[in-house]
């Protein structure tokens, strides 16, 4: 039976106190994302995780720290208002500020038809991340043959119209999250839930905060 928290458990804890080296950059905090502001829950650039995905989490940033490379981190516990946020958005009308960047191809409704944005989303529960691999001596991502948070079928984990360099480089991250226990998503390379999360029945409201 699905619950909702508005309390932060004591097992949410901030990666980038856990894991060093690791980078984050909050989309949903910045306002560069595709909703185009600020998101609800957001009060702080700081990305939450259950402790048991933050430990997964630390083994993949190892494996990568000994190939020169690092995680860089856009999302991981997103409160509830935060998915109530983007639904208000999908329900208003088209006003072309971020669609070239983020959805050139869809409506705001085939965003939410597609699966790309979901009324109940994994990350709400605190074990689901979003990241992207970069080369930790330029700080540059590596290339994965597109960016977060684009909605399109060029998105798509298995998507085969990419360079070697692109398709080897989502492979890798793949296998990599995989080996300590987290899923991808169909839709997004970017997407990972840990397998055996600790709270798969559990949706939480609280806010980000330091």
């Amino acid at each position: 039976m699905k619950r909702i928290m508005i309390v932060r458990p004591s097992d949410f804890v901030d990666i980038s106190l856990e894991i060093p080296g690791i980078i984050t950059d909050v989309k949903y905090f910045t306002g560069e994302n595709f909703v185009g502001e600020r998101i609800d829950g957001y009060e702080s650039p700081t990305i939450l995780l259950t402790e048991k995905a933050t430990i997964a989490l630390a083994g993949v940033q190892n494996l990568l720290i000994e190939e020169g490379h690092g995680l860089k981190v856009f999302d991981g516990y997103r409160p509830k208002q935060a998915v109530e946020h983007f639904i208000r958005w999908g329900n208003q009308k088209e006003d072309g500020k971020t669609k070239s960047i983020f959805y050139p191809s869809m409506t705001r409704q085939e965003i939410f038809k597609s699966g790309y944005i979901a009324s109940e989303s994994s990350h709400t529960r605190g074990s689901s991340i979003d990241l992207t691999v970069i080369n930790m001596e330029t700080g540059k991502e590596v290339d994965m043959g597109g960016h977060f948070d684009f909605f399109s079928e060029i998105s798509y984990s298995d998507y085969d119209h990419l360079s070697l360099a692109q398709s080897k480089n989502r492979v890798q991250l793949r296998y990599l999250m995989r080996s300590e226990g987290f899923e991808p998503m169909q839709q997004e390379w970017w997407h990972f839930t840990l397998s055996d999360e600790p709270y798969p029945e559990t949706y939480f409201d609280f806010s980000i905060r330091d």
